[in-house]
């Protein structure tokens, strides 16, 4: 079945940098679009950023842009999210979500001093 495994969210001070992945199993990874998707404390889902099947097509939200690089590994089945230039407003659980309506479980964020 479709699996999608987040890891590597941990707290880290305003200003840092931290990568976090999504590893992808069930599926033909390689031919699927993926995406984040963050939910803040006490609010709604909020879109971050896509990437179609090979590294080509991506977009982000204006909140992230210029500070956050999504990328994929389709070898490893794998996809990253490489946070840079971190705010207090970035704390979120960070879902990534395949284009097939399959969501991970979460990797949480923290941004804290």
């Amino acid at each position: 079945q479709v699996q999608l495994v987040e890891s590597g969210g941990d707290l880290v001070q305003p200003g840092g940098s931290l990568r976090i992945s999504c590893a992808a199993s069930g599926f033909t990874f390689s031919g699927v679009y993926m995406s984040w998707v963050r939910q803040a404390p006490g609010k709604g889902l909020e879109w971050v950023s896509d990437i179609n099947t090979g590294n080509g097509n991506i977009d982000y939200a204006d909140s992230v842009k210029g500070r956050f690089t999504i990328f994929r590994d389709n070898a490893k089945a794998t996809l990253y999210l490489q946070m840079n230039s971190l705010k207090p407003e970035d704390t979120a659980v960070y879902y990534c979500y395949a284009g097939l309506g399959h969501w991970g479980q979460g990797t949480q964020v923290t941004v804290s001093s």
